[in-house]
């Protein structure tokens, strides 16, 4: 795992070293291990190593035999022995598996991406050819940022880099509704006018004539009729890749351990590891002093059956402020899934043993285990009840509501409004699930900020032509497509490369994912058991009350956390959210909620306070941007 960057000119004028050196500093803390630079008329490169593979010999930028060909790489190429092998004829000079890229390429050209297994993101200057080949990997795992300023072109891992090279810091404020619903940018966009994001599964050619996208990869939309509809034989073939997909991503030079939660899917990562390695695994979790929230207790079950050594962490309701510059400080853009803050702390505390880590990082994704594919095969059954019954329950649950005080309001607030989205059509019921500020607040809020991006229209235009009549699959494609690369692996990436620490996810093993893409739901989920799959195999071997728990996730209780006066002074900076067209009563309103008690806008006032710090943190650089008289000049 590393940090890459580089620049190349249109008009074929050398490019500028002090720019690359510049850019390729920013991400030292992505690859502490090593920096090297590759300077050739219209093309510059720079890396940053984090050795994990190959320590001694797999400095980069890596070259071919005659040096035609020049890689930085971001990644792991997994099954990289298995291309060696098969690449005969080629001469390695390291055992890194960077270098099968290189010869990959030589052998296959840019179809040489569709033998990987693994995550990444690199450059190859094809010197012969006079351009430059940039992919990322299929699902999204490592990221690939970049700015295209007509006279050259510009690439990193992070944000920050661009931003190092003089990029323009212009907030893209049409999409400040899309990152109030989502929490998140998506691919293609960024907050910044003139960054983009290159999609998972997509590669690019760069050359004197332009940029040409391609893409190599398609999450597959196996037709419902054709789907697997076999238990058994899913369940086997379904353990083996599994099982695969973990020892491939076994293969390091480095001390390496795993994040155990005490959920099902990095506990079934545990107990595959154990199997396959001696005893002592190092395992990392974890969690809060509310105990609602705290999957503790269970991540010692599993660490005691397996014999790991475990390491504990809590995370307090303190550093408010502290937590949001990190926030900051990991994405350069406004990110306001708060499960980064556990998330980061891990991390940080797991690389100081290790500097590799197994997770159990989309398995809800490739298992279709979210509650929300519970309500989807809900609603087929809650419609066939005539409409004034259904009428009739709701108006009785809505009577109920003087009865419910104290912390069953929250009760009766998510199940009012699983009554609201059950007669609603697909993409309205995924809103209302998915956006973390309902939708009419949304609206209500950004309503001053001029033409926005809507967030149901964006999801409605995702979702567009798909072969899926059940939404049940809608939603599979949905968080494949979306919510897994922009929101989960962007916040693995960036949280664990902060500390140099490599995190490999063998769930999304791309014959994993293409394999439980044409499973029948029926098959991943039996009856309304979610996860069906992992339990009737690798669950077989976990403690029986992990089986039994209802799915906690890896959320941190802002609900609690956010209450009272104490709670109150923390979002007084808010207002400050209205010099960009923020309705200032809605924003009032939401605290007022929050803080009293009677709704859960805890994710709601987390998101737009990273929204704040983040135009807090702008105003800070421009001020200082403007002042300095050696900024880098972009031609």
């Amino acid at each position: 795992m590393c940090g890459i960057c580089g620049q190349f000119r249109y008009d074929g004028l050398p490019v500028d070293r002090e720019l690359i050196t510049s850019m390729t500093r920013a991400l030292a803390h992505r690859g502490p291990d090593g920096e090297g630079s590759y300077f050739h008329g219209p093309v510059g490169l720079g890396h940053r190593r984090l050795s994990i593979i190959d320590p001694e010999g797999g400095a980069e930028p890596l070259f071919n035999e005659d040096h035609s060909l020049v890689l930085i790489f971001n990644g792991e190429i997994y099954n990289y022995r298995e291309l060696t092998a098969l690449l005969l004829g080629h001469r390695f000079a390291t055992a890194c598996d960077a270098e099968v890229i290189l010869h990959a390429y030589e052998e296959w050209g840019t179809a040489c991406v569709e033998k990987f297994n693994g995550m990444w993101a690199f450059a190859l200057w094809d010197e012969r050819k006079r351009g430059l080949f940039l992919s990322r990997d299929r699902i999204g795992e490592k990221p690939l940022f970049y700015s295209d300023t007509g006279a050259s072109f510009l690439f990193a891992s992070e944000i920050k880099s661009l931003l190092a090279a003089g990029v323009g810091r212009e907030p893209a404020l049409e999409l400040t509704a899309l990152y109030c619903a989502l929490g998140y940018i998506p691919a293609p966009y960024s907050y910044y006018k003139k960054i983009r994001k290159l999609a998972p599964g997509r590669s690019l050619w760069i050359d004197k004539d332009g940029r040409t996208e391609t893409r190599y990869w398609r999450f597959p939309c196996v037709p419902e009729t054709e789907m697997e509809t076999q238990p058994r034989r899913a369940e086997e073939m379904f353990s083996a890749l599994l099982s695969d997909a973990v020892r491939l991503r076994l293969r390091a030079d480095v001390p390496f351990g795993a994040f155990l939660s005490g959920g099902l899917d990095s506990s079934s990562i545990v107990a595959l590891m154990a199997e396959a390695l001696p005893p002592s695994v190092s395992t990392f979790t974890v969690g809060f002093p509310e105990k609602s929230f705290d999957e503790r207790p269970l991540a010692r079950l599993v660490a005691e059956r397996f014999a790991t050594r475990h390491r504990e962490l809590t995370l307090h309701n303190e550093g408010f402020s502290d937590s949001l510059r990190v926030i900051r400080s990991c994405f350069d853009e406004p990110f306001g899934d708060s499960s980064a803050i556990p998330m980061e702390l891990m991390t940080g505390s797991a690389r100081t043993e290790v500097t590799m880590a197994l997770s159990g990082d989309g398995g809800d994704e490739t298992l279709s285990g979210y509650p929300s594919y519970q309500t989807e095969r809900g609603v087929r059954h809650f419609r066939r009840f005539p409409s004034p019954i259904r009428s009739g329950g709701r108006l009785l649950w809505r009577a109920l509501r003087p009865f419910f005080r104290g912390r069953s309001v929250y009760t009766w607030n998510r199940i009012e409004r699983l009554f609201r989205s059950l007669e609603m059509n697909f993409p309205e019921r995924l809103a209302e699930k998915t956006f973390r500020i309902p939708p009419p607040l949304v609206r209500a809020l950004t309503r001053g900020c001029g033409p926005q991006v809507d967030p149901v229209e964006f999801l409605t235009e995702r979702l567009q032509g798909l072969p899926f009549r059940d939404p049940f699959y809608k939603l599979m494609y949905f968080h494949f497509t979306v919510s897994l690369p922009d929101d989960m692996l962007a916040k693995v990436d960036r949280t664990s490369m902060r500390h140099a620490l490599e995190v490999r996810l063998p769930f999304l093993d791309h014959r994993v994912v293409e394999y439980t893409a044409g499973l029948h739901k029926a098959v991943k989920m039996r009856g309304w058991e979610r996860k069906s799959l992992l339990k009737r195999t690798v669950g077989r071997t976990l403690p029986r009350p992990l089986l039994r728990a209802p799915k906690r996730g890896f959320v941190v209780p802002l609900r609690e956390w956010f209450k009272g006066d104490a709670a109150r002074e923390r979002f007084t900076a808010l207002t400050a959210l209205t010099d960009i067209g923020l309705d200032g009563n809605v924003l009032d309103a939401l605290v007022r909620a929050q803080t009293t008690g009677t709704a859960d806008y805890g994710q709601a006032l987390w998101i737009l306070s990273v929204l704040r710090e983040w135009f807090s943190a702008a105003d800070d650089k421009t001020e200082n941007k403007r002042r300095s008289d050696n900024c880098h000049r972009l031609d």
